[in-house]
């Protein structure tokens, strides 16, 4: 009669078990009940796992400034629009800009033409000329200031503008426009150089139907054509 040891026989077994485990991390455990019983228990011991490898999902990443603040936003160009006042405030501002500048050429022509005049004035001594010659230092005083009185190029009216300029030629006229034509002789032939004359009012004639004349406060003097009216005297030849 063969007897047949089964505790042996398990325990055997578990020896071998453990024995096998061992390189796998597991670790035999025992205790007094497990011992009495023939039975082995095993617990798994496993390390702890640690990475320093940074895993970046996808190809952007999102970072943070100091501040907590998501993404670098000073960093964006973001296109600047205005308003509509805006725009309108910039076309006025810019309107006012040209009519300062437009003010500011006017005023340094004007000072121009003074400085012009008043440099002829004060070198004016007679002179010896023909009627061409007269034409031509009339002309030069368009644009001189009209002023009720004045007999200068800083402002005169028609009669001391005429008187000024054959003044300027050793020819004494009148200080009044209805007496001016008392220095010439009346001709109906007129020719550049005359002298035009009528109840309120004197001027220079220039040939080709237009003549020299200080006008008003608003037009100051210019070359305009022919008034009617006009009486010609032939003051220099």
């Amino acid at each position: 009669m063969v007897t047949i040891n089964h505790v042996g026989t398990f325990a055997a077994s578990a020896a071998c078990i453990a024995a096998l485990a061992l390189p796998l991390g597991f670790v035999p455990m025992a205790n007094a009940a497990d011992s009495a019983s023939g039975a082995v228990s095993s617990a798994r011991a496993f390390p702890a796992y640690k990475s320093t490898k940074r895993i970046t999902v996808g190809v952007e990443s999102t970072s943070t400034d100091s501040n907590g603040d998501w993404g670098d936003v000073e960093s964006l160009n973001v296109p600047q629009t205005q308003s509509q006042a805006e725009k309108d405030a910039a076309a006025e501002q810019a309107q006012a800009a040209q009519a300062a500048q437009a003010a500011a050429d006017s005023a340094a022509e004007a000072a121009s033409r003074s400085a012009s005049r008043t440099a002829v004035a004060a070198n004016d001594v007679p002179v010896s000329g023909n009627a061409t010659d007269l034409v031509a230092f009339a002309l030069q005083f368009q644009g001189a200031p009209y002023v009720y009185g004045g007999t200068t190029p800083d402002g005169w009216d028609c009669s001391g503008f005429t008187q000024y300029v054959f003044a300027h030629f050793g020819i004494s006229l009148p200080r009044i426009a209805a007496d001016q034509g008392s220095a010439g002789t009346l001709v109906t032939d007129p020719q550049p150089g005359d002298l035009m004359i009528s109840a309120t009012h004197a001027g220079i004639y220039i040939g080709n139907g237009l003549m020299i004349h200080a006008m008003t406060p608003a037009q100051g003097t210019q070359v305009t054509a022919v008034m009617s009216g006009m009486s010609y005297y032939r003051v220099l030849k």
